[in-house]
């Protein structure tokens, strides 16, 4: 392994290689979602909603009622 400065290049440009591949596998990715909610939409779903859905779903159960019954006693306050 050649070294410049300390650094060992084939190890450092295997790295950035493989960075470079993933991103562009980040980049396709986001392309097809993109895609999946544009026939949704056009399917007549609301995307903003869908989105809300998705965000929702990662939340821990307990967690989500919690935020819910927060959101709840917030309205509530405002009304």
């Amino acid at each position: 392994m050649s070294e410049v400065g300390g650094i060992a290049k084939d190890q450092l440009k295997s790295f950035i290689d493989r960075v470079e591949r993933l991103e562009e596998e980040m980049g396709n990715l986001r392309q097809d979602i993109k895609e999946v909610f544009d026939e949704a939409k056009a399917s007549g779903f609301d995307v903003k909603t869908m989105r809300t859905v998705l965000r929702l779903k990662k939340v821990d159960p307990e967690e989500r009622a919690q935020q819910e019954e927060m959101v709840k006693i917030y309205f509530d306050a405002i009304d």
